[in-house]
C-alpha cells in the first residue's frame, strides 16, 4: 500500500517542484531585467551629465523660460506677455509637444515627469 502511495505522490511532487523552479526562474529573470534597466538608466544619467558640462543649452532654455517671469514685474510689459502666450496657444499642438520634448530632453525626463507628478 505504501508503495502505491509513493508511486502516486512522487510524480505529483516532481510536477510541483518543476512548476516552482519555473516560477523561480521567471522571477529571477524579471529581477535581472530590472537591474539591467536601472543600470542602463543610471549610466544614461551619467552620460547626460557629462555631455551637458560644456553645453549652454540648459542655461539658454532657462533664460528663455525666465523672460516672461522677469517681464511680469515690469510695468507695461503684461500686454507683450499676454500676446506672446496667445500666439503660443495658437501654435499647432505638435509644436507645443515638440517644445515640451526639448525641455524634457534638456533637463532630464525624470525631472520633467517629477515636475508634473508622473513617474
Amino acid at each position: 500500500m505504501l508503495g502505491i502511495i509513493s508511486q502516486i505522490v512522487a510524480p505529483i511532487g516532481a510536477v510541483v517542484s518543476t512548476w516552482i523552479n519555473g516560477k523561480q526562474k521567471i522571477a529571477e529573470a524579471k529581477v535581472d531585467r530590472e537591474v539591467k534597466a536601472l543600470t542602463y538608466e543610471a549610466n544614461w544619467d551619467v552620460v547626460q551629465a557629462e555631455a551637458s558640462k560644456s553645453s549652454w543649452k540648459d542655461e539658454w532654455l532657462t533664460i528663455i523660460i525666465s523672460i516672461p517671469l522677469v517681464l511680469a514685474f515690469m510695468p507695461g510689459m503684461e500686454v507683450y506677455i499676454a500676446n506672446g502666450f496667445a500666439v503660443l496657444e495658437a501654435c499647432p499642438e505638435w509644436y507645443r509637444y515638440l517644445v515640451g520634448v526639448v525641455f524634457a530632453a534638456s533637463f532630464g525626463y525624470k525631472k520633467a515627469t517629477a515636475l508634473f507628478g508622473k513617474k
